[in-house]
């Protein structure tokens, strides 16, 4: 079974760091995530996405994150029921961070601040070049894995 969840998107507000009753730091905060479609007539849309983070992980967001700041997080998503204050039954449906991560320069998370549900800045990581040269084409060459041609085949298909 595979529980893997991966968002990028700016802050909503400013991570606060809680500490459970055992010492452990533990800190929530919400993600706006950009929907990678814009129906015509309309403004982008954001989802919100609940995010909770534990120990090291949780020290790290609180220390280096703010309110607008672009934000990567790998985690697992995780489902819990509750009681509210009235006795209803909830459930609250949240990604546990395993791992964060800076996106975006300082000078992308300070436009974001103005407009937070602008697409976010594309920037170049700095292993990424234009510059191919370095790289190996790689060919499909069915011979070389004994399944001979597709062309052998009567109907055509490779399997």
């Amino acid at each position: 079974m595979i529980n893997c969840a991966v968002i990028m998107g700016r802050l909503t507000a400013d991570p606060e760091l809680r500490t459970t009753s055992n010492g452990i730091s533990v800190t929530s905060f919400t993600v706006a995530v950009d929907r990678s479609y814009v129906r015509a007539g309309e403004e982008r849309q954001a989802d919100f996405i609940n995010v909770t983070a534990w120990r090291q992980t949780a020290d790290f967001v609180t220390r280096y994150f703010r309110k607008g700041s672009m934000i990567a997080v790998q985690g697992s998503i995780q489902t819990r029921s509750y009681e509210d204050k009235n006795g209803n039954k909830r459930t609250a449906t949240e990604i546990i961070a395993d791992n964060v991560s800076f996106c975006g320069s300082r000078n992308s998370d300070n436009a974001g601040q103005q407009n937070r549900f602008e697409a976010p800045v594309q920037n170049t990581p700095s292993y990424q070049s234009d510059d191919t040269s370095a790289f190996q084409t790689i060919t499909n060459n069915d011979e070389d894995f004994g399944f001979g041609s597709a062309a052998d085949d009567d109907d055509g298909l490779p399997f």
